[in-house]
């Protein structure tokens, strides 16, 4: 079973027997609580586990990978808030709320167990009187409630719940080097280091002499070649990790940059 129904602001994940792998880009911050099974996430440099009953928030404008795993016999579940910009904005001017500074934080969060934290996801069950009708007063009124319990439990969230800054202009050759594996479009890439796609273009070339696609594309076969090679990996284990959706488009990239099949390396 594949189950996942999407809301405008609350989603409940739920699927059966079957371990998952992605990528995703986190456009807003979202508190999420694990039901059951297990979610791990990175952000190419470091590796965040959650357990059933764990807390987290994710932030607003990050890369992250991730694999669900249900438990054993089990069903993964997951419930998640999504605490979009307009929101933060009016309960911010309605509450007085604001951020001193801008914390450089990890991408992903464990909250530490609360109360309130429970007792707020519990409020949100069964979630079939959400999911369906008319309910987006009650669903507007739930994340209101979500951001004031989470600054309640955690007063420190403020400074990055009400930083509602867009990132701004960053070092291009680090932030590409660090994070060329993710599958996002040049548009995403461009926002995320502060320019726009022209600037980004334009920029990227002085950096490293090549156009962004061109680039990438080299980079994620290299990381391939080396992973198959020197780890053991097999290629249709390791297309997608290395950016690419297509295993025959990896495939025939490959042969291209390297001479013979990924299968043959």
């Amino acid at each position: 079973m594949n189950e996942q129904t999407p809301l405008k602001q609350i989603t409940y994940s739920c699927y059966y027997n079957q371990t998952r792998e992605g990528e995703q880009f986190v456009p807003e911050h979202v508190f999420s609580y694990q039901l059951s099974g297990k979610l791990t996430m990175t952000d190419g440099e470091k590796q965040y586990t959650f357990q059933e009953g764990d807390f987290r928030l994710s932030k607003r404008n990050s890369l992250i990978k991730f694999t669900k795993q249900p438990p054993v016999n089990g069903e993964y579940k997951n419930i998640s808030v999504f605490l979009d910009q307009q929101t933060l904005r009016n309960f911010a001017a309605e509450y007085g709320y604001s951020s001193a500074q801008h914390l450089q934080t990890p991408p992903v969060m464990l909250l530490h167990s609360h109360p309130l934290l429970k007792s707020y996801i519990d409020s949100l069950q069964p979630y079939d009187a959400l999911m369906h009708g008319n309910n987006q007063v009650l669903l507007s009124l739930k994340v209101k409630e979500a951001i004031a319990v989470l600054l309640q439990t955690n007063p420190a969230l403020k400074d990055i719940l009400f930083d509602l800054t867009e990132p701004g202009k960053i070092d291009l050759e680090a932030f590409m080097n660090k994070n060329f594996l993710f599958n996002v479009s040049l548009d995403r890439f461009a926002y995320l280091t502060g320019r726009s796609l022209s600037t980004f273009k334009r920029d990227f070339e002085k950096a490293f002499g090549v156009t962004p696609g061109k680039w990438l594309q080299q980079k994620r076969l290299q990381e391939a070649y080396y992973r198959i090679k020197e780890k053991g990996v097999a290629p249709s284990d390791v297309y997608i990790d290395v950016g690419f959706e297509d295993l025959s488009h990896f495939s025939f990239a490959f042969k291209k940059m390297y001479g013979m099949a990924p299968s043959r390396i």
